[in-house]
């Protein structure tokens, strides 16, 4: 059954169950659970296993000296997380890996990834290939936080983010991966001014809001653009 679930992800793409299954032993795999609000890496670790979520999600995120959370990422199901820093021997991480809810997560060494095993599993040269294109969505990711947050207003910013989410469903009403507080940390603003915003862009026919769904009452053209 696990090799049904690895088989559906981008990191496994290409392999049968029975491959994908069959090369976790190769790639030192460690399956691990977490509860909600359990830290799964701190920032300052220096990690050697990229993380894989097999169920539940984490929330990769920075926190001040002041308290305050910055939310970067998060991961959901099939997605994986530190391979970055697991690809850089001695690098620190910068940044908090935290369970976001009840998450199962599968922990895969990166030296064995990367390295071809004397076993020469046939599908591992596409997971090294699949995991480079990972590592390239990800820097378009952080790339889209980038513009998203470039704004100097909270509308700009609410603007930017749902566009792209219009544009990225296909669809003017869609449902965001963030609660309330993770798009104020995403977006770097105060829950509080957030919710007033949110609230005044709805009197002012933008948008209907209902918990974590959206929908854009103007067409996504008519609203901020992005190169993303």
């Amino acid at each position: 059954m696990k090799g049904t679930l690895l088989a559906n992800t981008a990191l496994f793409r290409g392999a049968s169950p029975q491959e994908a299954e069959g090369m976790l032993n190769c790639l030192g795999a460690v399956e691990k659970r977490y509860s909600k609000g359990e830290q799964i890496y701190r920032s300052g670790d220096f990690v050697a296993d990229l993380g894989m979520v097999l169920s539940g999600s984490v929330l990769i995120q920075t926190d001040d000296l002041w308290g305050n959370t910055t939310v970067l990422d998060k991961a959901g199901p099939g997605q994986i997380f530190a391979e970055t820093y697991a690809c850089i021997p001695g690098e620190p991480l910068m940044v908090d890996v935290v369970a976001a809810e009840s998450a199962q997560i599968l922990f895969l060494n990166v030296e064995r990834v990367l390295r071809v095993c004397p076993h020469t599993c046939a599908h591992h040269s596409k997971l090294i290939r699949n995991l480079l294109l990972l590592s390239a969505q990800k820097n378009l990711n952080l790339s889209r936080k980038i513009f998203h947050t470039s704004s100097k207003t909270i509308r700009g910013r609410l603007l930017s983010y749902l566009s792209y989410q219009a544009r990225r469903n296909g669809s003017s009403s869609f449902s965001i991966p963030f609660n309330r507080q993770q798009l104020a940390d995403y977006l770097n603003v105060e829950r509080s001014a957030l919710s007033n915003e949110l609230s005044k862009m709805q009197r002012d026919g933008l948008i209907q809001v209902e918990k974590n769904r959206f929908t854009l009452v103007r067409e996504p053209s008519d609203l901020t653009t992005h190169p993303f």
